[in-house]
């Protein structure tokens, strides 16, 4: 084969690869803005639909909706964000953690926007699963009004069964998302083009001033719109957390290929529908079939909205992780369901606390309708927080002028600021039970790192230098003082948080044993400010005498923090030790609540709950279970 058609032959494959991800993204990242137009229209409609709607109304707000789309999606997330990564991963905490390098002064600010935004993106991670199944079932009245009681029942049974494969992973069921969601929006395309002929007015909405038209003409009702009209928005922050799984090319590809002009043309579709027949305002989305197509559109509607709570779902566990590796959770148990994509992850607790909050929303709003108004003002809120980090991104890792920064973002912060307060309108309907879960959220996320803060302050005040410890010991030994410890075979590993301190675990088996091991090793695991760490950098190792070493491992947020593997290495790399003749040492503190200790009872409350409610470390850093040795003491806080 001659050297060009080698080149001919890469190319192709190159190719196929990139369509292939590009294809995969639209049903992780695009899967939950794809099934907005079910019921994004129609919750539009709604504030002006009271006296009849006029042409110019269904062309303002369609108009609406078409440049809230390109302005929100394709030039912030889309051409900006998507450059925002942080060692090629995106989303709130990745950002953070890319802020904190350069933070300054700001890092309180900035920290609890990270959480907040964290917070947000939990509370969408309920309401979206809820949302989008319901508004997908709900097509069944149209088949058979008979169906509307079972609206709700069969939700259930569709979220349980979505929660309950998550255990099993997500590797098999993806290579089904991208194509199932590409018919979707292909469909959702061909609806749009078989109803613009309707009513060929509609092609005015492509006009921005037909959208400013419309807010200067309705005012206070303009402004109410804007609440539902933002819903053709929600799941843009996947575009940005999902960076780091399939790459910023792939994504905008598909955005502007495909994504794009099918949301485009069916809401224009829709437009032209209800100015032929306004009664079609009831679910201008379903009536826009054919009444032979409408089971398949509803079957194929409930996939699509299955694979766009499965990725909102997905980022729900990413993001609780980096949460945990950045030291705003406590550990929890997390399970890896692929053996080649450390992305495909399963936490049992979340998958719980995520599954038990979608029920109870399915319960107490019991339908589409009710649930959108709640919707909004998460997503909001969440754009709100990341673009005011965009503008310290900017400044701090971009180098622009404040002024360049500020005349860049200000419009679109306005702008956000203003559906934000569209939203906020609907905090007596139900805008309340995110407001009420991102506060939740944001407080627990708060209290842990504030109270590991106090608990290693206070820690400190008590702990012993290492280095004058150790001196301290080896001269006992080899004086072979009466109080030296008895030296024992083998090699024993500390685990500790502060390898400049003693660890307790060490002290305590001084105290109640009086030995000590041939070699020990003291040994910190530390999370870095990026996704990954490569094997060859993941460690450092500092002899400080013939018995003492101190052992760094070092892991990105994204990686799974295995010690017993990252060990395994290090061997390789000519550090001697015997595992089975290895003991681990980990210190167990029993908490004490203390009102002086620099936090609110209440809090030392929360703080004790959750410390306890953390996995067990041997689990969660993977440490041989018949080689763990735990020493408990009493720590007030």
């Amino acid at each position: 084969m001659s050297h060009a058609a080698d080149e001919h032959l890469t190319e192709d494959k190159s190719l196929k690869k990139f369509l292939a991800v590009a294809l995969g993204s639209v049903g992780v990242v695009y899967g939950d803005i794809g099934t907005s137009p079910l019921y994004a229209f129609r919750e539009a409609l709604r504030p002006v639909s009271y006296d009849g709607v006029t042409q110019a109304e269904v062309i303002g707000i369609i108009s609406l909706m078409i440049w809230t789309l390109t302005i929100i999606v394709t030039l912030k997330y889309v051409l900006f964000l998507l450059r925002a990564d942080n060692h090629g991963e995106g989303g709130t905490l990745s950002l953070l953690a890319m802020l904190m390098k350069t933070a300054g002064s700001n890092r309180a600010v900035l920290m609890m926007l990270g959480l907040i935004g964290a917070a947000l993106f939990m509370g969408d991670a309920m309401i979206t699963p809820a949302l989008s199944v319901l508004s997908a079932v709900e097509g069944v009245k149209l088949i058979t009004p008979a169906l509307d009681e079972a609206v709700v029942p069969i939700s259930i049974v569709i979220l349980i069964a979505l929660f309950a494969i998550q255990s099993h992973g997500t590797g098999l069921v993806a290579r089904f998302f991208g194509p199932i969601t590409a018919i979707w929006f292909l469909v959702m395309g061909a609806g749009g083009i078989a109803h613009i002929t309707d009513d060929l007015s509609i092609l005015w909405a492509l006009n921005p001033l037909h959208a400013v038209t419309f807010l200067i003409q309705e005012r206070f009702v303009g402004f109410v719109v804007l609440g539902a009209v933002f819903l053709t928005v929600t799941g843009a922050e996947a575009l940005y957390a999902d960076l780091g799984h399939f790459g910023r090319r792939p994504i905008q590809w598909a955005w502007f290929a495909l994504v794009f002009p099918a949301l485009t043309l069916n809401y224009l579709g829709q437009g032209a529908l209800i100015l032929k027949q306004p009664e079609a305002m009831s679910n201008p989305f379903y009536l826009m079939f054919p009444s032979w197509a409408l089971i398949p559109v509803v079957l194929l509607a409930t996939a699509a909205t299955i694979i766009a709570s499965q990725a909102v779902i997905t980022g729900a566990f990413s993001l609780v992780r980096q949460a945990i590796h950045l030291g705003y959770l406590p550990r929890m148990e997390i399970l890896f369901t692929s053996e080649t994509n450390t992305g495909q992850i399963f936490l049992p607790g979340v998958n719980m606390v995520l599954l038990i909050g979608v029920l109870a929303l399915v319960l107490g709003f019991e339908s589409s309708d009710a649930l959108a108004t709640a919707y909004g003002i998460s997503v909001t809120g969440a754009m709100v927080v990341t673009t005011l980090m965009a503008f310290e991104f900017v400044r701090a890792r971009w180098h622009w002028p404040r002024w360049v920064a500020a005349l860049a973002l200000a419009p679109l912060l306005l702008l956000e600021m203003v559906f934000l307060g569209a939203n906020l309108l609907k905090i007596h309907d139900g805008g309340y039970v995110p407001v009420l879960m991102a506060s939740a959220f944001t407080v627990i996320m708060w209290t842990w790192r504030r109270g590991t803060d106090i608990l290693a302050d206070k820690m400190k005040r008590t702990d012993v230098p290492l280095a004058i410890f150790a001196e301290s010991i080896e001269r006992s030994i080899e004086k072979k003082s009466q109080n030296a410890p008895v030296s024992v075979p083998g090699t024993a590993i500390f685990l500790t948080s502060d390898p400049e301190s003693a660890p307790a675990a060490l002290m305590h088996n001084l105290k109640h044993n009086h030995v000590l091991h041939e070699k020990n090793v003291i040994l910190t695991i530390r999370t870095v400010n990026k996704p990954r760490v490569s094997q060859e950098h993941c460690f450092h190792v500092e002899k400080m005498s013939d018995r003492f070493v101190l052992v760094e491992l070092r892991f990105g947020f994204m990686q799974s923090q295995n010690v017993s593997q990252a060990l395994a290495y290090l061997r390789k790399c000519g550090f001697k030790f015997d595992i089975m003749a290895t003991s681990f040492y980990l210190g167990r503190r029993k908490l004490v609540p203390d009102a002086e200790s620099g936090m609110p009872m209440w809090q030392d409350r929360l703080f004790i709950a959750l410390a306890n409610a953390a996995s067990d470390p041997s689990d969660y850093f993977h440490l041989p279970a018949n080689r763990v040795v735990e020493l408990g003491s009493h720590v007030i806080i």
